[in-house]
């Protein structure tokens, strides 16, 4: 499968979730620790490579990582 790369990055979100993770007060850690609470295993490496735009992010990683920066998707999306 070709993953395109718009702006030389695998996700149009990481930028929108390194600013909610800092507005919030959370290191990658700690929100890599909230999510796994709700129920989805990601680590710091996953989040670190998310928001640098080296990692896609998939649909349903979207949904946990909203909840725990308290923001939308469509937020994240850069959608509203």
């Amino acid at each position: 499968m070709k993953i395109y790369r718009p702006k030389g990055r695998c996700n149009v979100s990481g930028a929108r979730i390194k600013e909610a993770r800092v507005l919030a007060g959370l290191s990658q850690e700690q929100l890599a620790a909230k999510i796994q609470l709700s129920g989805l295993s990601i680590t710091q490496k996953a989040i670190s490579r998310i928001e640098t735009g080296s990692r896609v992010v998939a649909d349903y990683e979207l949904e946990y990582l909203a909840d725990a920066l308290d923001v939308t998707i469509y937020h994240l999306l850069g959608r509203e």
